[in-house]
C-alpha cells in the first residue's frame, strides 16, 4: 500500500451533489471544465431535469442542431467498481439539420438507434431545452460602448458588464426574471490570459449594450493602418480568396471570403476568415445575416480599402512563379533560439487552422508531410539538428529555417523548404530536387544518411542458414509472402510476418522505428486497409531479449519458428515456450517434426525473474499517399482523441500565379475509430467514415514510431 496523502480543508468549500448532477459533470473531459460547469448552478438544474423524448438543441461541430434526446448514460463501459459514471445525451437529430451528425446512435456499442449521420453523442455543457436556443455568435468587430442605445436587449447582442477590477465582454445567451429583477445569461469572451470564461448570470442593469461596427472606431482603424501600412490604392487586386492582411490592435490575417456593401455602410466592405481564430467576433453573419460562412470567432468585417495583399507572400517580392520566387536572396522566416517540439495544450493555439504547418510548392508534399512529422510534436530526431556536420548550410536551414519556426510559430513558408531543395539539388544528390515528386523515404534517408551521417536507426539480424549476419538501416520496407492469411492486418502483424518471411530479428531496441507498407508503386495497395498499432509490442522480435512463454507467461527457454502461423496459441508474434509448455506443445503428431531453438538470455539476466519487461513503441506519425499526394497524420497528446491532420496543399488562391494554403486540422475521430473492436472496424465502409479517418485506415504508407525511453537527446 501506498502513504496516504492527508489534507485538511473547510467545510464551506464544499457542497453536496445530486447523483444526476455528479454523472453529468463527470461526462466532461478536465476538472477545470467541471469546476466551470459547476458554478453554472441554473445551467446544471437544467440539464438534470431533461429527460429522454425531450426536444433540444446540441451543439456538434460548432453548429447548433435540432434534435430529442433518445439516450442518458455513459458511453463506455465502466471500470471495475467505479460506483459513478458520467452521462452523455445521446441526440437524435430532427428537420433540416438530419444527417448532419456522427453516427447512427452508436458508440462502441448500440445505444439508441436512428438514420445514418443523425446522432451526436454530447456532455450537458452542449445541450440546451428548445425554449432556450442558443444564439449566434458575436457579429462583428472591435466594437465600442453605446450608452445612449435605447434598443432592447436581445439574445445575441454583444454586452460589456463590469466585474472585480476589469470590464469584461460577452454575449447574450437569455434573459430570465429573478427575484431582484431581469437576469441575463452572459457567454463570456476570453480572458486576458486566452482561458474561456464560461457563462456568468448578471443583473441587467450592470449590462452595457455594444454597437456592432462603430463608425469612430472604424474610422480610428484605418487611421492607423494607413498610417503604419499604407494604403491600397487599387483595391481591385484584392478578390475573394485573396490573402490579405489588415491593422486592428493587432497586425492580422486571413482570406477575403465575400466583398460587397453592408446596409448601413457606404464603403465596400470585405468579409475575411481570419488565421487567428480568436482574433474573430463572428461565423460570417452581420445583423442575423450570413454573407460568408466560417467557424465562429474566425470572421472580421472590415473596409476593403483597409486590406493589404499578404507581404508574407507576395509583399516587397519579385515577380513569382507558381506562387514561388525566384529570388535566391528571398527572405524567409528565421528562427535563431532553439524551439523543443509542441506540447499537448500549445497545439490548438499554434497549429490548427489553414496557413498552418508547412506551405507545398512544386511538388513538396513528399518533404512538407515528412518534415511535419517527424519535427511538430515529437524530438526523437532532434539529434539530426545539432550534431557536428560538414553540411553546416542545409542542416542550419533544416534548424533555424524549417523547425523552429515550425514548433514556435506554426507555420513555415515554401520558401524556406524550397532553399532546402536547392541546397540538396546543388549539392548534386539528386539534380531534380526543386521539381520532381520524390518518396518521403529517400528524402528522410539521404538527409540522415548521406547528408548529416546520422547512426542508422535500425541494427538487423539475419539469421537465414547456420550463421547470423548484422545490417544495419535508416527504415524498413515491409516485404509480404502470398502465403499468409491476412485480411484487415494491423502493423503489428504485417511487421511480424515480414520478419519472419526474412528470417530477420532486431538486434537492440530502435529509438525511431519508419516502416513503409508493403505496395507496388504508387497505385497498387495489397491490403485496403491496415490497422495502424497505436502501441508496436517489439519484444517478440529482439534477438537476445528474454521472452514470455505465449502459454504459461513464465520466462520462455525455446522459440519456434513452425508455430509462428499456428493461431492456436495466439493470432500475433513470435511463438515462445518454456520447457514444459514446449514439450507439451510438440508432443502434438502435427508438431513432432518442428525444430525448437534453445533461447540464450542476456549476459546479467537473472533466471529467477518470471514475468520479462515487455519492450513496446508508440506510434506518433502516419505518412498517407493518395493519387501521388502525400497527407499526414500526427499524434500530439497521450489522449486517445489527440490527433490531428496536415495538407500542406489544403487549398489554392490562383491558378499559375498562385500559392497553395496549408491547413492543420484537429481529427478526434481517428482515436475513436482506433479503439474500436477488430469486428466493428472491420465492417465500417471507408466513404463513409467520419472525417478524415478513411485516408488513415486506406492510404497509409508510411507509420513512425518511437521508443520513450530511448528517444532522449543525444
Amino acid at each position: 500500500m501506498g502513504e496516504t496523502l492527508e489534507t485538511k480543508i473547510d467545510t464551506v468549500l464544499l457542497q453536496p451533489l445530486k447523483l444526476r448532477s455528479a454523472q453529468l459533470l463527470l461526462a466532461l473531459e478536465s476538472n477545470e471544465e467541471r469546476l466551470l460547469a459547476l458554478n453554472d448552478t441554473e445551467a446544471l438544474k437544467e440539464a438534470s431535469d431533461l429527460s429522454e423524448g425531450s426536444r433540444v438543441f446540441v451543439e456538434y461541430k460548432e453548429q447548433w442542431l435540432k434534435g430529442v434526446i433518445r439516450y442518458i448514460g455513459n458511453l463506455i463501459s465502466p471500470p471495475y467498481n467505479c460506483p459513478i459514471t458520467g452521462a452523455f445525451f445521446g441526440v437524435e437529430l430532427q428537420g433540416e439539420d438530419k444527417g448532419k451528425g456522427q453516427n447512427d446512435g452508436s458508440y462502441i456499442k448500440t445505444h439508441f438507434k436512428c438514420p445514418k449521420d443523425s446522432g451526436v453523442f454530447a456532455p450537458f455543457t452542449r445541450v440546451r431545452p428548445m425554449d432556450r436556443k442558443p444564439s449566434a455568435p458575436p457579429l462583428q468587430s472591435q466594437s465600442s460602448l453605446s450608452m445612449t442605445s435605447t434598443e432592447p436587449l436581445k439574445a445575441g447582442d454583444r454586452v460589456t458588464f463590469f466585474g472585480d477590477k476589469n470590464t469584461h465582454h460577452g454575449m447574450v445567451m437569455n434573459i430570465t426574471d429573478g427575484q431582484g429583477g431581469k437576469m441575463v445569461l452572459i457567454s463570456t469572451d476570453k480572458d486576458d490570459d486566452g482561458k474561456q470564461g464560461g457563462e456568468i448570470m448578471i443583473p441587467l442593469d450592470c449590462v452595457i449594450k455594444e454597437e456592432l461596427l462603430n463608425k469612430d472606431e472604424n474610422e480610428k482603424m484605418d487611421t492607423s493602418q494607413g498610417s503604419e501600412m499604407g494604403g491600397i490604392t487599387d483595391s481591385h487586386e484584392i478578390t475573394v480568396g485573396s490573402l490579405v492582411q489588415f491593422l486592428g490592435k493587432t497586425l492580422l490575417y486571413g482570406i477575403v471570403r465575400w466583398i460587397g456593401y453592408l446596409p448601413d455602410k457606404a464603403e465596400k466592405i470585405a468579409g475575411l476568415e481570419l488565421e487567428d481564430s480568436s482574433a474573430g467576433v463572428t461565423d460570417g453573419t452581420y445583423k442575423e445575416k450570413r454573407y460568408f460562412k466560417c467557424p465562429p470567432y474566425c470572421g472580421l468585417f472590415v473596409k476593403l480599402s483597409s486590406c493589404r495583399p499578404d507581404d508574407r507572400f507576395s509583399g516587397g517580392m519579385k515577380k513569382q512563379s507558381n506562387g514561388h520566387s525566384d529570388n535566391d536572396e528571398a527572405i524567409v522566416s528565421v528562427e535563431q533560439e532553439n524551439v523543443p517540439p509542441l506540447k499537448t495544450e500549445d497545439v490548438s493555439k499554434r497549429l490548427i487552422g489553414k496557413m498552418r504547418g508547412i506551405q507545398g510548392h512544386c511538388n513538396s508534399c513528399y518533404m512538407d508531410s515528412a518534415l511535419f512529422s517527424v519535427f511538430s510534436c515529437s524530438s526523437v530526431l532532434d539529434s539530426l539538428l545539432f550534431k557536428s556536420t560538414e553540411h553546416e548550410t542545409i542542416q542550419s536551414i533544416l534548424l533555424k529555417n524549417i523547425v523552429n519556426p515550425l514548433r514556435k510559430n506554426g507555420f513555415v513558408s515554401e520558401r524556406s523548404v524550397m532553399n532546402l531543395r536547392k541546397q540538396l539539388q546543388k549539392r548534386e544528390h539528386c539534380p531534380t530536387y526543386t521539381t520532381d515528386e520524390k518518396d518521403p523515404e529517400e528524402f528522410l534517408s539521404l538527409i540522415m544518411q548521406e547528408i548529416l551521417f546520422l547512426d542508422p536507426l535500425l541494427k538487423l539480424c539475419n539469421q537465414s542458414g547456420y550463421t547470423t549476419k548484422e545490417q544495419s538501416c535508416y527504415y524498413y520496407q515491409i516485404f509480404m509472402d502470398y502465403n499468409h492469411h491476412l485480411v484487415l492486418p494491423t502493423v503489428q502483424q504485417l511487421l511480424e510476418h515480414s520478419f519472419y518471411s526474412n528470417s530477420l530479428k532486431l538486434a537492440e531496441v530502435p529509438a525511431c522505428l519508419i516502416l513503409t507498407m508493403p505496395r507496388s508503386g504508387k497505385s497498387f495497395k495489397m491490403f485496403p486497409k491496415i490497422i495502424p498499432s497505436t502501441e508496436l509490442d517489439i519484444t517478440g522480435l529482439l534477438m537476445d531479449g528474454p521472452q514470455q512463454c505465449v502459454l504459461c507467461g513464465q520466462l520462455a527457454d525455446q522459440e519456434c519458428a513452425e508455430c509462428f502461423r499456428d493461431t492456436v496459441f495466439s493470432d500475433t508474434g513470435f511463438k515462445y515456450f518454456c520447457v514444459a509448455c514446449s514439450t507439451q506443445v510438440h508432443s502434438h503428431q502435427q508438431r513432432r517434426c518442428h525444430k525448437p531453438r534453445k533461447l540464450v538470455l542476456p549476459q546479467g539476466f537473472s533466471s529467477d525473474r518470471r514475468t520479462p519487461a515487455r519492450e513496446k513503441l508508440e506510434l506518433f506519425a502516419v505518412l498517407c499517399i493518395e493519387t501521388s499526394h502525400y497527407v499526414s497524420f500526427v499524434k500530439y497528446g497521450t489522449r486517445d482523441t489527440d490527433w490531428i491532420f496536415f495538407d500542406s496543399m489544403a487549398d489554392r488562391v490562383g491558378e499559375i500565379d498562385g500559392y497553395n494554403i496549408p491547413e492543420v486540422c484537429a481529427c478526434p475521430e481517428v482515436g475513436q475509430y482506433l479503439h474500436m473492436p477488430l469486428a466493428q472496424l472491420a465492417n465500417q465502409v471507408p466513404r463513409e467514415m467520419e472525417g478524415v479517418a478513411k485516408r488513415l485506415f486506406c492510404d497509409g504508407y508510411m507509420y513512425l514510431y518511437q521508443s520513450k525511453s530511448m528517444s532522449l537527446y543525444r
